[in-house]
């Protein structure tokens, strides 16, 4: 039986997308639940999956095209799932013979650029698209290169030509990178923004961190970092001060009585703002887990979209970068955004000595239609309390 693959909906708003890499080619035998195309949308990635157990006949919407929720992109035929990876090696060996001969000459290669074999599916790909097998490195075991791999450098866009005006070259944004920069530009436009900098004496976080770090590990099976102190701190500071944690809707004040933090994370294709729900209800211990386990999934594009949504007030952390100072943008609607930055040892007067301490500069962007400069001011100052002595939050004081 043949089945439509269609383009499903993404969320709220969505009507369009952007058809990333095809992670099977037409022909391709594919199992129920197999991840078959990447769907590119303004808010995240999300994979396409067989219904079934089958064959993949037809793509109609190639990589780089854009869709409406609800097109045919591919089609597939019903049937009996490959047994083993050996069945899988035949099905494939007549494609492969008959384009290789066609084929130039470089992609009769059998081993990958770490040596590793080219599994025959991977073949098939490099053989169509005249790719040097040499080149592809392989990230299955022992280095083999699979056929991911082989559709990951086939899809990627080509270098601009010698010739090429200028020496450069035209590429689509993605609808995410679209959406960050219209997101960016309306904070600019209807917000007044402001920032305000003060820094941060990270001697005893570091310290704590070092003293509990081994019990901590054994416990919770992750490291203690700094984003919890951080997320800890930002929401005893948003208690303090709710109007930074509110929101403007028309000509009313919408104020917050949650706490959803959202963490400033680099992806794959670009940055992303998931969300630590209900952070005021969390240890450090789960705020490290969740932030650990959004930067992962990230990296793989793999946040989903209802992860991005609700967010009451943003960190950004650029000091992983290596970033001393910069002036956050704040993510609409919110009202507020606390940047952290590189931790350096600097020269500061203690109680009438020049000491050497480890200092991070804090910077907080805000929305001066709803949070004053006072507030703003004494929040950023209360941040730097919590972390300069933690215990004041677990006191309260």
């Amino acid at each position: 039986m043949s089945i439509q693959l269609k383009v499903p909906s993404v969320g709220e708003s969505i009507t369009e997308v952007q058809i990333g890499a095809w992670l099977v080619a037409e022909g391709d035998a594919v199992a129920r639940d197999q991840a078959l195309v990447e769907i590119e949308s303004e808010k995240a990635t999300v994979e396409v999956f067989a219904p079934s157990d089958g064959t993949l006949t037809k793509i109609t919407i190639q990589t780089g095209e854009t869709a409406a929720v609800g097109d045919i992109i591919g089609e597939m035929e019903e049937g009996a799932a490959p047994k083993t990876d050996a069945v899988q090696e035949k099905a494939a060996a007549a494609p492969v013979a008959a384009t290789a001969a066609a084929a130039p000459a470089k992609t009769s290669a059998t081993s990958g650029s770490s040596g590793g074999f080219v599994m025959p599916a991977a073949r098939r790909v490099i053989a169509e698209a005249g790719l040097d097998a040499a080149a592809i490195e392989g990230t299955g075991p022992g280095g083999r290169v699979l056929k991911e791999d082989a559709v990951r450098v086939a899809v990627a866009p080509a270098p601009p030509a010698n010739g090429s005006p200028n020496g450069q070259e035209s590429v689509r944004m993605s609808p995410m990178r679209r959406t960050i920069a219209a997101r960016l530009v309306e904070a600019q436009q209807t917000a007044a923004l402001l920032t305000t900098f003060n820094e941060a004496d990270m001697t005893a976080v570091k310290a704590l961190r070092k003293e509990h770090q081994e019990a901590f590990v054994a416990k919770h099976g992750i490291k203690l970092g700094f984003m919890s102190f951080f997320v800890k701190a930002a929401v005893d500071a948003l208690k303090q001060f709710p109007s930074v944690n509110a929101q403007i809707e028309g000509e009313n004040v919408i104020y917050n009585n949650r706490y959803e933090i959202g963490i400033a994370v680099g992806g794959g294709k670009g940055l992303v703002v998931p969300v630590v729900r209900n952070a005021d209800q969390l240890s450090f211990a789960e705020v490290e887990q969740t932030i650990s386990d959004y930067g992962k999934r990230a990296q793989a594009n793999k946040i989903g979209m209802d992860e991005l949504k609700g967010g009451t007030f943003t960190i950004s952390n650029g000091g992983i970068y290596g970033s001393m100072l910069s002036t956050p943008i704040v993510n609409p609607p919110q009202s507020g955004i606390l940047g952290l930055h590189a931790i350096n040892d600097r020269p500061v007067a203690i109680n009438g000595e020049v000491v050497i301490r480890p200092m991070m500069y804090l910077a907080l962007t805000y929305d001066h239609r709803i949070v004053d400069g006072r507030e703003a001011v004494t929040f950023l100052k209360r941040i730097k309390e919590c972390i300069e002595k933690p215990s004041r939050m677990l006191l309260e004081i």
